[in-house]
């Protein structure tokens, strides 16, 4: 391709990054290799110092994990884009990359619980602390900065409750305090949302969930520009080596070239099955940004191009009544992973969120009667169907 400028978001997720080699194929294919051959003890010299691009080792040079890397930027806006093993393994790189010993990091409260024990059980060690904030509260994450903050760190939409940050607002209290924004965009993918767009500076993922779509591989990417995420993220992979693999990022690449259409199927279906929950009678509240009932729908709106997947609701009854609509469903999947094609229902309190202590997840906003679902793509009657089997 010439200049990813040139085109639309879904050219670019079939297009963008592949270079060809010269068998000429149409397919990006999958450099199954550790390591490279130099021309000359000259070539391999240059590259280990820097002085020459190419390959040099798989742990940190791979072409699909390349051509991969380069896609998932031109999608998001980013200069560059370093792609790693998990999600988790992405936002440690972020951190350990970034951030010095005495540095802070001030946090938005509904982020996944591994981050949460990241934040408190390893960087803490490390004389990193961490502060936690209410999301949409704009006063208290303004409040918070010290004067040793370098990092604000949110999820929006929050898993599970589905809470937003507006992150244009947060963009600037950030970079008025000298600070970064990272944004985990997981939930909704550049397909519905583009975080450096409306002023961020870093976006996460975890390339499990929507990118891959069919719950098939494990991986994650950072995305921004080339001295923070293309210097300071990509020296953390070069050295640690948290490397996803050539075949994994193939299966991301596959992915990619349906993510538009997925997202927008993923928010149609769970819209309407937002709106079949308000009307039961065994449900206290749902929270879905594409529903008008949603604090923050507005928001949702100006940020978002659809609701996303992820719908969560609270049921009338506690654990005991959540577990029951559980345990009685005969087609999802009870599994806490999301991003799938098959529509995925968890406890919150007692998986994700479960290594917390009762009062952080209460401070959380996780309540033992909370279900999450990933909206799936079957037919939305079906899931609705299988949801009312214990809810009766």
């Amino acid at each position: 391709m010439t200049d990813d400028n040139e085109y639309r978001f879904d050219t670019l997720a079939v297009r963008a990054g592949q270079v060809r080699t010269p068998e000429g194929e149409h397919s990006e294919p999958i450099f199954a290799t550790s390591s490279y051959v130099f021309g000359s003890a000259a070539e391999a010299a240059a590259r280990f110092a820097g002085d020459e691009p190419g390959n040099i080792y798989s742990r940190f040079t791979n072409p699909t994990v390349r051509t991969f890397e380069e896609r998932l930027a031109a999608l998001e806006g980013g200069e560059r884009c370093v792609a790693f093993a998990s999600g988790m393994s992405a936002i440690l790189a972020t951190c350990l990359g970034l951030l010095q010993q005495g540095e802070h990091i001030v946090s938005s409260r509904g982020i996944f619980g591994s981050t949460v024990m990241l934040f408190n059980n390893y960087l803490a060690k490390l004389g990193i602390a961490t502060d936690y904030v209410p999301i949409s509260d704009l006063e208290a994450w303004e409040a918070a900065i010290r004067p040793e903050t370098r990092l604000l760190f949110l999820e929006t939409p929050s898993n599970p409750l589905t809470e937003l940050a507006d992150i244009a607002a947060l963009a600037e209290i950030a970079h008025r305090h000298g600070c970064l924004l990272v944004v985990d965009n997981c939930f909704c993918t550049p397909a519905l949302q583009r975080p450096l767009d409306l002023g961020a500076d870093i976006v996460v993922h975890s390339a499990t969930k929507y990118i891959d779509g069919q719950g098939r591989a494990v991986g994650g990417a950072v995305v921004g520009d080339r001295e923070q995420v293309g210097e300071k993220v990509f020296g953390f992979l070069r050295t640690a080596g948290p490397s996803l693999s050539p075949f994994n990022a193939w299966i991301f690449l596959k992915g990619l070239e349906t993510l538009r259409l997925r997202m927008e199927a993923h928010s149609r279906n769970a819209l309407e099955l937002a709106r079949w929950l308000e009307g039961q009678p065994a449900v206290e509240r749902v929270l879905y940004p594409g529903l008008p009932s949603h604090p923050q729908h507005e928001l949702a709106g100006r940020q978002m191009r659809c609701g996303g997947g992820i719908v969560a609701f609270e049921l009338k009854g506690g654990k005991e009544a959540a577990w029951r609509v559980i345990d009685a469903t005969r087609m999802l999947s009870i599994t806490a992973n999301l991003g799938d094609t098959r529509t995925t229902i968890t406890h919150p309190a007692t998986t994700t969120h479960g290594r917390l202590t009762p009062e952080a997840r209460a401070e959380a906003g996780i309540s033992d009667g909370l279900i999450r679902v990933a909206v799936g793509l079957e037919d939305v009657a079906d899931i609705q169907a299988d949801l009312a089997r214990g809810m009766g």
